[in-house]
């Protein structure tokens, strides 16, 4: 019997499971007035400066316990807390220290998601952290305004070590704001949204890397709060919304159906707003959304099926109540200050990967002793990416993308931005035109890989190196792993 047969039977028979139906996993969902917890907004990481001016950061990854649902207290995992973590925010042009101490049972990583840096800062699995271990990595911003984030990488197990509660976002600035609400916390807020499959204590269950996609929740987190509200106070409210979650993917619109405004990709700026009804974000994937309020409403923001098996549910994330008096915002500018268009040249070389079941890409599972593929710096390439069945994505590391074209259909306009994480739905190619930074080294590695993590732990991962031009054919394909879980 395959899932959907089963999800039918279910829905006759009255039987939910947890990868149950839309229907089964709405009343997980509290009515409007069950929204009774105030929104937690992560605080803001404090920099020490060194001698030389770079600007360090200290993150500790460490077990607490925490209240998911009010009054239960359960064990979770996080950064310089209990759960998640707080939000870094630097500017092109910083130099910065990260002190990553791991205070977990377990080896980990921290990987810097959409940052443009050399391989060995990259935190991906190559980088171990041993219990009671430091790592130190470093390096000097230089990419556009965008919405990154920061999580553990270790191979085999980045999804319950997500799933517990690693994950913090990295806000990058750039100048000037382009008159976009930046109040960080009041006009400019941050929402991760995750979900969990809980206990009757409140505790987190489920199998990771169970079933076709692991954990689908029916308990929506934003920031990690359970139902919660937030207090609008000004006119236009900036969301950075990341899709923290293991598979879930969100199809973002409002209860009264309101229209918005999208402003930013993953990896930048769009060139001007896009109006929209709904976005949708899977695994990885950010977007930055502006959003108009009048004096004294109220609204949901809501997340509704789309026809995948990753997004099947219908349900409430967030109420959001104005205030009887708001404080003005300046109208939404009619340009915005975007990177440069990502343009493959006619010459450009073509790679393509073809995504195999959960567990390959290329026929190929992830293997951290073997280099899978060698770009020279500075490329600007196309890469064709295959999907053969069901839903996956596709994260590469380091590089900026835009998206060219979805089985021949150019991506919708709120997409077109640059980005590092793209959906690919089941049978379908996406061609991507990808900007490879100028950071060398022939043998530490960068990841591509899907971002459905229980697929990526799965096997399905490559590496790549990126080197000086013209010495491609002398990089060696066999490199030394860590010890560690892999």
């Amino acid at each position: 019997m395959n899932r959907r047969q089963f999800l039918t039977i279910a829905a006759l028979t009255g039987l939910t499971s947890a990868c149950g139906s839309g229907g089964a996993r709405r009343a997980a969902t509290p009515g409007p007035t069950g929204f009774r917890t105030e929104l937690r907004v992560p605080p803001l990481l404090e920099a020490e400066a060194d001698r030389d001016g770079t600007r360090h950061f200290a993150l500790t990854m460490q077990r607490g316990r925490s209240e998911i649902l009010p009054g239960k207290p359960v064990e979770t995992w996080g950064f310089n807390g209990p759960h998640l973590g707080p939000t870094i925010r630097a500017a092109r042009g910083d130099k910065v220290r990260m002190t990553v101490t791991n205070r977990l049972a377990e080896a980990s990583t921290v990987h810097w998601h959409g940052m443009r840096l050399p391989a060995k800062m990259d935190g991906g699995p190559h980088q171990l952290i041993e219990p009671g271990g430091t790592w130190s990595p470093h390096w000097t911003i230089d990419q556009p305004a965008a919405t990154s984030w920061y999580h553990p990488h270790p191979h085999g197990v980045t999804a319950g070590h997500v799933y517990r509660g690693l994950a913090g976002m990295f806000i990058i600035d750039d100048g000037d704001t382009s008159g976009l609400p930046s109040e960080y916390g009041v006009d400019d807020v941050p929402l991760v949204l995750q979900d969990k499959e809980l206990a009757e204590d409140g505790s987190p269950t489920g199998d990771t890397l169970s079933g076709t996609f692991g954990i689908l929740g029916d308990r929506m987190l934003v920031n990690g709060t359970y139902a919660p509200f937030m207090n609008v106070r000004t006119e236009r409210v900036r969301f950075r919304v990341l899709n923290g979650s293991n598979a879930r993917r969100y199809n973002l619109t409002f209860g009264d159906g309101r229209r918005f405004h999208v402003v930013g990709n993953d990896a930048g700026l769009l060139a001007a707003p896009v109006e929209v009804e709904q976005v949708s974000l899977s695994p990885g994937e950010r977007a930055e959304v502006v959003v108009g309020f009048a004096a004294g409403e109220e609204v949901l923001l809501r997340t509704v099926p789309g026809g995948d098996d990753i997004d099947e549910g219908d349900f409430d994330l967030l109420k959001l109540v104005a205030a009887e008096k708001l404080a003005p915002s300046p109208g939404l500018p009619a340009r915005l200050a975007a990177p440069e268009p990502i343009v493959a040249p006619a010459n450009a070389r073509v790679r393509r990967f073809r995504l195999n079941g959960h567990d390959a890409i290329n026929g190929k599972e992830m293997d951290m002793s073997r280099i899978d593929e060698v770009v020279p710096a500075g490329a600007t390439e196309i890469w064709e990416i295959e999907n053969t069945v069901y839903a996956h994505n596709f994260h590469i590391h380091e590089v900026a993308f835009q998206v060219l074209d979805v089985d021949g259909e150019q991506p919708p306009a709120y997409a077109s931005g640059h980005k590092d994480t793209v959906y690919v739905p089941p049978k379908s190619t996406v061609r991507l035109a990808v900007r490879f930074g100028g950071f060398t080294d022939p043998v530490t590695p960068y990841m591509y890989h899907c971002h459905i993590l229980r697929h990526e732990d799965s096997g399905m991962m490559g590496q790549f190196v990126i080197v000086e031009p013209g010495t491609e054919g002398q990089v060696p394909r066999t490199i030394a792993t860590p010890h560690g879980p892999h």
